[in-house]
């Protein structure tokens, strides 16, 4: 996947200089049943309340959102995170304590300090994905829930991605994370999704290790390219939508502007790993089987 997940992962080298990203799924602390979760990770929020522990999450980062309405009033800045300013979150030390970035090296402090963490980094695919939810179901003695949380995800993604037929691959995608032109490639999350769904993802040629997966592009690389279907995943970051992608003076000439192949995401929904991840799926299979029959 902030400003949420998906607006911060819009510029990853970014991100690599604000925070130190964890190596892989890890858990520290010793084990027990939690009464005071702290969540620093939006992805994780989602899908503990998707789990039934929500009365349990007493603070959660900055800038998660959802479920609407049901969050604690406590916050973190989760990029910017304090021992003291977690400790004061619990009448006594939080029980646990999940993190999707090693900001200020919380997790060796918290710790030090006795407290268990469940650090989980964006995943690379959909069965990390899982993974990480049978994991958070696993810690806050939920795994029932989990098993089926991931069972229906599962179930539906997969229904979405088969429902894409093979014609697809003559489908150029274009699929943008911020108004400069960073991407995804086929080795990122959200690329991995649409690799499996046949369609050409344009950034491909121009990704690189050292871009991480999120290469930026150009307006001119892009134009060239001529993709056929444009996915936004920055609407609510910074108000794209297809007008404003029509008015881009070298865009008028692509295939996707000309048949209004322009489509909105919600940023959230599109940068974060948690059940909401059948909604994003769901919705790229639909647009790009629209644009499929329309070809």
């Amino acid at each position: 996947m902030n400003r949420s997940w998906g607006a911060t992962m819009m510029v990853s080298a970014t991100l690599s200089m604000l925070v130190v990203p964890l190596d892989a799924t890890t858990v520290s602390g010793a084990s027990s049943t939690p009464t005071c979760i702290i969540s620093l990770s939006p992805s994780a929020t989602e899908t503990l309340f998707a789990l039934g522990a929500g009365a349990e999450v007493k603070a959660v980062d900055a800038t998660a959102n959802y479920p609407v309405g049901r969050l604690p009033k406590k916050r973190i800045d989760g990029f910017n995170p304090s021992v003291e300013g977690i400790l004061s979150i619990c009448s006594a030390k939080p029980q646990l304590v999940v993190l999707s970035f090693d900001a200020n090296q919380i997790q060796k402090k918290l710790t030090a300090m006795g407290v268990r963490v469940l650090a989980q980094n964006a995943p690379a695919n959909l069965a990390s994905a899982y993974r990480q939810i049978l994991q958070l179901g696993s810690a806050v003695h939920r795994p029932k829930q989990a098993r089926v949380l991931v069972k229906h995800m599962r179930d539906s993604i997969a229904a979405a991605i088969t429902s894409v037929p093979h014609a697809a691959r003559n489908q150029r995608v274009y699929y943008e994370l911020d108004p400069t032109y960073y991407s995804v490639t086929s080795s990122s999350f959200v690329g991995s999704i649409l690799k499996a769904m046949h369609v050409t993802n344009i950034a491909d040629a121009k990704g690189s290790t050292s871009a991480g997966g999120y290469p930026q592009l150009s307006a001119e690389y892009i134009t060239s390219a001529n993709p056929t279907t444009i996915f936004l995943a920055d609407t609510l970051c910074c108000g794209a939508t297809p007008q404003t992608v029509a008015q881009r003076v070298p865009f008028a000439s692509v295939n996707a502007v000309k048949k209004h192949h322009v489509f909105e995401l919600n940023d959230d929904i599109a940068s974060r790993w948690g059940p909401r991840l059948v909604t994003l799926v769901r919705t790229l299979a639909r647009d790009i089987n629209a644009t499929v029959k329309k070809q």
